[in-house]
């Protein structure tokens, strides 16, 4: 007759402790169903589920408990019925789904908040591990620290049911913590081409705006500037007119504020772990190609457009050259990017903060809101606004381990 029973192990990891109780389970001709393992600090925890008949589940438990003693370590057996094992197998044809927490800290009244959240919809929790680095118990500074935990968890949503539980998920009152809700699918793990705006996404600065200040008209740039991130007015206008008021400015003063461009916090370790791993990256901006064109030399970026001031006599002429990069162009943009590439839209991701970055945001497998606009927040599935670029990493599932090995 068939058996099946769960085997949970606790005490201090030891060296060769899966190897001996696997060459018992072997001896025996047990069938593992499943197992899985956890390690905090010096402390492991394993589950073992096993298939085995009732003439060899005796000998099977007497040897894992002298084994147990032996290795110092407690050995629980868990008979499990054959029909909760088989509602249990059911169960994982569900749908399986990442929440990613983070901030500088993550507390345990934050993960408690969203643990409730998920309970309250009827999901489950598979598992939960830290994407980042271990905490030092003293020392942290707060103001460059990065802190991650990703939850797994399995359960039927439908559409609806879908928007309603991030819906709740993003309307948690927790200050100083971001939340990711992506569904654990194929395209989740096979992200392949990342589009960044520039200004404000990139860099912590409007590069008009820096040519504006140098041309004396920094105040009315700045305003229209603000207006259309928000979504107040036409973008393609508001460039134009923005634009117009540059004239006169020598091009020489381009080359100054690229080389002193203020970087966004996590650009440089992003950019470096994106390239090691092959992913493919574009700079979709409605700024402007010479200061695109610097990031790219210094970063590596693949692919660059943006728009291109016309420049006569060594002097800027108030008009700019082609069609404008506005929100409707970038979205175009990440189309025809994904077909290069022979990728499928949800490959993509795209990254940005202003009102002119949602159709690319909304297109995109993965959209993600950077330290943006009231407008862009409220309308981006994800969105980062506690830490630097180098969160991206973890939204596409990189640990520490692996990002700084």
């Amino acid at each position: 007759m068939i058996e099946i029973i769960q085997v949970n192990i606790f005490g201090e990891d030891k060296p060769g402790l899966t190897s001996e109780l696997m060459g018992i389970l072997s001896k025996h001709g047990a069938f593992v169903l499943d197992i899985g393992q956890a390690n905090i600090h010096k402390s492991l925890t394993m589950g073992i589920l096993i298939k085995t008949t009732t003439e060899n589940s005796g000998f099977i438990m007497k040897d894992l408990l002298f084994k147990a003693s032996e290795l110092g370590v407690q050995i629980r057996f868990t008979p499990v019925e054959r029909e909760a094992y088989d509602a249990w197998v059911a169960r994982q044809g569900k749908n399986r789904y990442i929440i990613t927490l983070l901030g500088r800290v993550v507390n345990a009244a934050q993960i408690g908040d969203v643990a409730g959240v998920i309970f309250r919809n009827g999901l489950n929790i598979d598992a939960i591990r830290r994407m980042t680095g271990r905490m030092p118990l003293e020392g942290v500074d707060e103001s460059s620290a990065r802190s991650c935990i990703e939850i797994s968890v399995r359960g039927a949503l439908s559409d609806q049911d879908n928007a309603k539980f991030q819906r709740e998920l993003m309307s948690l009152p927790e200050v100083g913590l971001d939340i990711s809700f992506q569904k654990d699918d194929i395209y989740r793990r096979s992200r392949r081409l990342i589009c960044f705006d520039m200004d404000s996404t990139l860099v912590h600065t409007e590069c008009i705006d820096e040519l504006a200040e140098r041309a004396g008209v920094g105040d009315q740039v700045r305003a229209i500037t603000e207006s259309a991130m928000r979504g107040e007015i036409d973008f393609v206008e508001s460039f134009t007119r923005r634009v117009a008021l540059l004239k006169g400015l020598d091009e020489s003063v381009m080359k100054e504020i690229a080389e002193n461009l203020p970087y966004n916090e996590g650009l440089e370790r992003m950019m470096k772990v994106l390239k090691r791993v092959g992913y493919k990256t574009a700079i979709l901006s409605g700024g402007f190609t010479y200061f695109c064109k610097y990031l790219q030399q210094k970063f590596g970026f693949d692919y660059v457009y943006a728009n291109e001031l016309e420049i006569e006599d060594g002097h800027l002429t108030g008009r700019y050259v082609g069609d404008v990069v506005d929100g409707k162009r970038k979205a175009e943009l990440l189309k025809l990017l994904c077909q290069v590439e022979g990728i499928n839209l949800a490959q993509a991701v795209a990254v940005g903060d202003g009102a002119n970055d949602l159709p690319m945001i909304s297109l995109a497998g993965l959209g993600i809101a950077y330290h943006a606009k009231p407008k862009v927040k409220a309308n981006a599935k994800q969105g980062i606004s506690t830490i630097g670029l180098d969160g991206i990493l973890y939204f596409l599932g990189l640990k520490d381990s692996h990002i700084d090995p």
